[in-house]
């Protein structure tokens, strides 16, 4: 068996890898690169001959782990995508929106460039389109948890669940090779324990190889309260001065969790009416599968919106699909809560809002999840006095708040629980997901605790699993 590092090495996005075995060649995960540095990997040629790939196996939706399938697909992949059911259905909606987005992106692009008589360096086409995606759809073979896949007399791969968004899993992945059989396990992003809507990750007993995430690999999920409390505090704060609560909203898991919170906050009166616009096509998409799949979900969640087409909704929630209501939000009067994605602040309709309410020291900027090195959302994050958005810059004089407890990633002490039951050490761990620094400390932490023999790959490393 041999494994090729392709992406999520030293950094966080970009989750991609190629696994050489029993005669088969299987690529895990091909997601966009969205940290600034390393946007110019989306345009590179594929690193592997996309012919000779046999099936694509799916952890999750995240745009870092499908970004790139429909540039796959338009550079001539056909073989099949396996995926877990809800993970097919988020991975349409979040494809198709990217297309939008990147066709959006390039006249918008272009346009600006023709009037500061500039030349992009990647042209204005878009990495990809609907279209594109589209056919990446047409090529999904959904499954269940727990359903054993045999890929061939030699290769068996089974799903399962990693608590991190609806759908998302971390793949067993069973080879028989010279009388014996290996099994590697690929996290995929797991999740925290007790957490809204989710069940918590599956625990595993044995692995002779693992590829773990690490995006929160040297630190804890800071205790600052409830969410509720943060949430209600921010919200008050904000309503007091008359300014905005502007939230770059991830489309996937933290939008319903966030109208989760905010509808028992209303419910109990700690927050004032006021409206609350999830502006956001996908993120409206995404909650009707949440119905749709409800069995996926955790028990109270799914009691909750089975047959009920209300459950992740309350007074003053305004879900936005049309650009002109989105653009009518910018006249609004008084405090209003703006919820658009993307999370990262890396595009979309988010942009927007921030350049109308950024500038103003009345308004709150929420984050709510990772912010990777080099997006928007983390240059904001790490203080900058000024931020560049749409070719433009722009002051930051609102208050920059984050919200802690949220995040869809486990944090040091969840992975290592994650890892807690595999009482025989593996031949080898690696990390990836993460950034160098955090993955890195969770090596020396894993080694301390574990005694496990564990490395951090780098980008294009190919290593032999004996």
């Amino acid at each position: 068996m041999k494994l090729h590092f392709l992406g999520a090495n030293r950094q966080v996005t970009g989750s991609r890898y190629l696994l050489e075995a029993g005669g088969l060649r299987i690529m895990i995960d091909c997601g966009m690169f969205q940290e600034r540095k390393f946007l110019g990997r989306n345009w590179e040629p594929p690193p592997v001959d996309l012919k000779t790939v046999d099936c694509l196996l799916l952890t999750h939706a995240h745009l870092d782990h499908c970004g790139l399938i429909p540039k796959m697909v338009k550079r001539g992949f056909s073989a099949p995508i396996v995926t877990v059911n809800p993970s097919a259905d988020l991975a349409e909606i979040i494809m198709l929106d990217s297309a939008r987005i990147q066709e959006e992106d390039a006249k918008y692009k272009k346009k600006r460039h023709q009037k500061q008589g500039r030349k992009s360096k990647h042209g204005y086409d878009p990495l990809y389109t609907p279209e594109d995606a589209t056919g990446a759809v047409e090529l999904f073979e959904p499954i269940g948890y727990a359903q054993p896949l045999q890929l061939s007399d030699q290769v068996t791969v089974t799903f399962h669940e990693s608590g991190h968004i609806l759908g998302s899993a971390f793949i067993e992945i069973a080879v028989k090779e010279n009388g014996q059989t290996r099994t590697l396990v690929m996290s995929g992003d797991v999740g925290q324990w007790d957490k809204p809507l989710l069940n918590d990750p599956t625990l595993f007993s044995r692995a002779d190889y693992i590829v773990m995430e690490s995006t929160y690999g040297d630190r804890l999920h800071k205790e600052s309260g409830s969410i509720e409390d943060q949430l209600a505090t921010i919200i008050n704060d904000t309503a007091k001065r008359g300014g905005n609560i502007v939230i770059p909203t991830f489309a996937v898991e933290r939008a319903q969790e966030l109208v989760y919170y905010m509808g028992k906050l209303r419910d109990a009166d700690r927050i004032p009416d006021m409206g609350v616009y999830l502006d956001s096509p996908m993120a409206v998409n995404v909650t009707k599968v949440f119905h749709r799949w409800c069995k996926y979900l955790d028990e109270d969640s799914r009691c909750k919106l089975e047959g009920n087409a209300q459950a992740l909704d309350f007074p003053g929630l305004k879900l936005v699909r049309d650009v002109a209501d989105s653009i009518a939000i910018n006249s609004l009067k008084g405090t209003n809560v703006i919820m658009a994605s993307s999370g990262m602040c890396t595009g979309g309709r988010i942009k927007h809002h921030l350049k109308r309410n950024i500038t103003r020291p009345d308004s709150t900027i929420v984050f709510v999840g990772y912010q990777a090195v080099g997006t928007l959302g983390r240059i904001i994050v790490d203080g900058k006095n000024e931020v560049r958005i749409h070719g433009a810059n722009w002051r930051v004089n609102a208050d920059i708040k984050k919200l802690y407890g949220l995040s869809a990633h486990g944090d040091r002490d969840d992975l290592l629980h994650w890892l807690s039951d595999c009482k025989t050490p593996p031949k080898q761990l690696f990390l990836t997901h993460g950034e160098e620094r955090g993955a890195e400390a969770l090596q020396e932490v894993i080694k301390s605790k574990l005694g496990w023999n564990v490395s951090v790959p780098e980008y294009q490393d190919v290593v032999a699993l004996v």
